[in-house]
């Protein structure tokens, strides 16, 4: 009985590790494939509409952005 109980447990936490390293691995190939919006991003966005971006602007657009994703 204790040896199941052992198994289950080993079994467990091995698929917790592998799990992680597996989210891990995604996450990374995630982020390198769609990088978040930097300030050049933003500019050209903004510059594409027919705006004609300040530096002031965009500080203040990544702000609202970077309060936006802490929420």
């Amino acid at each position: 009985m204790l040896w199941y109980i052992l198994v289950g447990l080993l079994s467990l936490l091995a698929g917790v590790a592998l799990g992680f390293f597996i989210a891990r691995k995604y996450m990374m190939n995630y982020m390198k494939k769609n990088p978040p919006i930097n300030e050049k991003m933003l500019r050209v966005m903004m510059m594409q509409m027919g705006q004609n971006p300040s530096q002031k602007k965009i500080n203040q657009m990544m702000k609202q952005m970077q309060n936006q994703q802490d929420k």
